[in-house]
């Protein structure tokens, strides 16, 4: 058979199999769009906050008008602390702001009251975000107080500012000016999905050939051949679900992009070939279709904490660490984080392309198993002939 009757062989297996055209077809589109519109908003607004105001001031009231005019935060009012807190138990609010009975009179006295703010860690984006912008705001409040009362005492206006403002701080997001969380989140979000459904697209193929007991079949036009026909087959497929996925972050939403589509595209192409060598090591290793697709799930999952996008990866545990280096998207994400945000050279894109190298170990393993599996083929076909004769 020749190589181009062995492509045709893999358009007419993806034709027939529904599942399959699905995820290279629609599937994508519909994961892509649906995740677009779940970060669509940019930011999350209007985050309900329990609030517990024991004092019942002017001053604890102007507080709460501080919080509720912060975008992100929408407070709700509760009578004791034991409600809001249940309240934040049942994710019916992410936050608790105690403001402390006779708070006014403290800060007046010189005494130095408690304002107890607790946060839904579980929700680590969310919280984080709710405790700097509750943080921000009450002490936009307090500040104002504190310059009423040293203006009371002579101070003078210019030496009040500075006695409460000794440093200022600016800070200036250089990659993500407007702290949006599609810039931030959506991106590896989706190259995490690619890089499941890339795995699934693969392992399906493969698997095919144990459905249909065509192992015997696969083996006499030659292994090598048939490998090489389905990754000309799909590769091309998968990138292209790529390059529609930065088509709409950076060209339809404008996305910042500082570098180039070409290195980004290189880079996936590199990081499916380094899954394709992962999810055949698996297919030789178990040969169970179940199985296979239980374990590749199972190793890719885990793949976007491990990009270190939301959380710093030398913090991880050793073995989190090793598994970190098992995942492509874990080498490709350095990629996409130099080109989006530095526009970095093509020399320093040479040099994450090595990081790969490892990855090659896997193809001596590759053909080893393959070859015991050939033979184990050979094994059986030739005990079912010996029945059938007998």
């Amino acid at each position: 058979m020749s190589f181009r009757q062995l492509l045709q062989r893999e358009l007419n297996a993806l034709w027939h199999e529904p599942w399959q055209l699905a995820l290279i077809s629609y599937i994508p589109l519909i994961g892509i769009f649906g995740l677009w519109w779940l970060f669509s908003a940019g930011l999350p607004r209007e985050l309900p906050v329990a609030i517990v105001d024991q004092d019942q001031s002017q001053l604890s009231r102007m507080l709460v008008r501080q919080l509720q005019a912060n975008a992100v935060i929408s407070p709700i009012h509760y009578q004791d602390v034991g409600s809001a807190k249940a309240s934040m138990e049942k994710a019916e609010t992410y936050a608790v702001v105690v403001l402390p009975f006779q708070l006014n009179r403290d800060l007046l006295t010189g005494h130095q009251p408690i304002i107890d703010i607790r946060y839904n860690a579980q929700y680590l984006l969310v919280g984080k975000l709710l405790s700097s912008q509750i943080q921000l705001s009450l002490a936009d409040g307090l500040k104002h107080k504190a310059l009423i009362k040293q203006l009371a005492s002579g101070v003078p206006m210019a030496q009040a500012k500075v006695n409460i403002n000794p440093v200022q701080t600016q800070i200036s997001a250089l990659y993500n000016a407007n702290s949006n969380y599609i810039v931030f989140l959506l991106p590896p979000v989706l190259l995490a999905l690619g890089q499941l459904l890339a795995m699934l697209v693969f392992a399906n193929s493969l698997n095919r050939e144990l459905r249909l007991n065509t192992l015997q079949e696969w083996f006499s036009l030659g292994i090598r051949r048939v490998l090489l026909a389905k990754i000309l087959v799909y590769t091309p497929l998968i990138v292209l679900q790529g390059r529609l996925i930065l088509t709409l972050l950076y060209q339809y939403l404008g996305l910042p992009l500082a570098g180039q589509f070409g290195q980004l595209l290189l880079a996936q192409v590199v990081m499916l070939l380094a899954v394709w060598l992962l999810v055949l090591t698996i297919f030789f290793l178990l040969q169970d279709s179940a199985r296979v697709i239980s374990f590749c799930t199972a190793l890719f999952a885990p793949a976007f904490p491990f990009m270190g996008i939301t959380f710093p990866t030398q913090e991880m545990p050793l073995l989190a660490q090793w598994w970190r280096l098992l995942m492509p998207s874990s080498h490709y994400i350095d990629t996409h984080v130099g080109v989006v945000s530095y526009g970095q050279s093509f020399s320093a894109f040479t040099q994450q392309i090595v990081s790969y190298w490892g990855f090659l170990f896997l193809i001596p393993i590759i053909v080893f198993l393959a070859r015991k599996v050939k033979r184990d083929t050979q094994v059986v076909l030739s005990k079912t002939q010996c029945s059938e004769v007998n």
